[in-house]
């Protein structure tokens, strides 16, 4: 039972996985409409942040439980297998990510193309180490 409680459990991530797409959807409008040159919507600002904040968290949150549940549930050495050194990458990507969008948030930065461009690889390498964590599923 308490595997299924576990925050490295696949449907957690998978849960943190949607938050993230949709959260990068509306950030990519969000860039849309800033080189369209369109006045700043900053409703949807509002509705990226509310997703993304959240969506980086559980991330995080899945990678610290990964070794746990490992150690704990299965027995196994963690980082012995190639997914755990995508999630580290993955959370390390998302932590970039997650700063660079804090320092444009408060004002910072302007750099909002390098922030794209985290937020893509990050997404891009969270949905590659899904794919490495099936062969993982019991």
């Amino acid at each position: 039972m308490a595997r299924w409680l576990a925050w490295g459990h696949p449907a957690w991530m998978v849960s943190s996985l949607a938050l993230v797409f949709a959260a990068l959807r509306l950030g990519l409008r969000l860039r849309r409409t800033r080189l369209e040159g369109a006045p700043r919507d900053t409703e949807l600002l509002r509705r990226h942040l509310r997703l993304a904040k959240p969506a980086v968290a559980m991330i995080l949150i899945g990678f610290t439980a990964g070794p746990v549940s490992s150690l704990t549930l299965r027995d196994w050495t963690p980082f012995t297998r190639f997914h755990g050194w995508m999630g580290l990458l993955v959370a390390a990507l998302f932590a970039a990510t997650a700063v660079m969008g804090h320092r444009l948030e408060q004002g910072r930065s302007q750099a909002r193309d390098v922030h794209v461009l985290l937020a893509l690889v990050s997404t891009l390498a969270a949905a590659m180490s899904a794919m490495t964590g099936l062969v993982l599923l019991p």
